[in-house]
């Protein structure tokens, strides 16, 4: 994925979970949309190069989007979640993870299961057969090269889990898929201390047969591509 052009600057404060208070290197002092609803682990630490995309809409609040941060020097980190769906969906079609390959059609945010949700990408071969795909955005890693998910405690991200596991019940296909949009990690893995409840409920759904992938991603500041696969453990 080739990203819009980006200024560079530095992060004063992130604030109100969307704002983010930057000074480009221009000197100018804004404040951008921060598209991470998270705690952003890791990622949110003053005076931490960051890169900012200009709006396209002139009749948007905020002039600036935050989309990349460098948690240490040369590893730049890719925050803007709404970017992970798109990644995924490309990775895919590119043929980096070779089991979601070659089903006829690809859908996007499916109404679906008993819970009311809406699956991220539908995968359909035309005969019946589908493949119901979770996607789940990461950023937060710790020094031993090892991701961890979610950043904070996601009520939401457990009630995902049990969708899939109602669809494998019912015979389909079911995957998630985390976006590792960093490349300095070798695994993923739950964040148990922060949030024991997905990373049991992580557990059941493998057990029940739901696919679990981890792709990293090589991030620029000109474009973020999931280039290699990474195993999803639950020690």
């Amino acid at each position: 994925m080739l990203l819009p052009p980006l200024v560079p600057g530095h992060l004063l404060a992130r604030r109100q979970r969307f704002l983010a208070d930057v000074v480009l290197d221009s000197g100018e002092q804004v404040v951008a949309h921060c598209p991470n609803t998270g705690s952003m682990l890791g990622c949110k630490e003053a005076g931490s190069r960051v890169w900012l995309s200009a709006a396209d809409n002139p009749a948007r609040k905020l002039a600036w989007t935050w989309e990349l941060v460098e948690t240490r020097p040369g590893v730049p980190v890719g925050i803007h979640t709404g970017r992970s769906n798109a990644l995924v969906e490309e990775a895919i079609r590119d043929g980096v993870i070779p089991s979601l390959s070659g089903f006829a059609n690809l859908r996007r945010e499916v109404r679906y299961g008993r819970e009311k949700s809406r699956i991220d990408l539908l995968l359909e071969d035309g005969e019946g057969s589908a493949c119901y795909v979770e996607v789940k955005n990461v950023t937060a890693a710790v020094d031993e090269g090892i991701a961890l998910f979610p950043d904070a405690v996601s009520e939401r991200g457990s009630k995902h889990l049990r969708e899939l596991m109602e669809m494998r019940a019912q015979g389909q296909r079911a995957a998630l898929v985390f976006c590792v949009q960093r490349d300095d990690v070798h695994e993923v893995r739950p964040a148990d201390a922060i949030d024991p409840v997905y990373g049991q409920t992580l557990r059941l759904a493998i057990a029940a047969g739901v696919e679990a992938h981890a792709l990293v991603a090589r991030v620029s500041a000109t474009e973020i591509r999931l280039a290699r696969r990474v195993p999803v453990m639950c020690p």
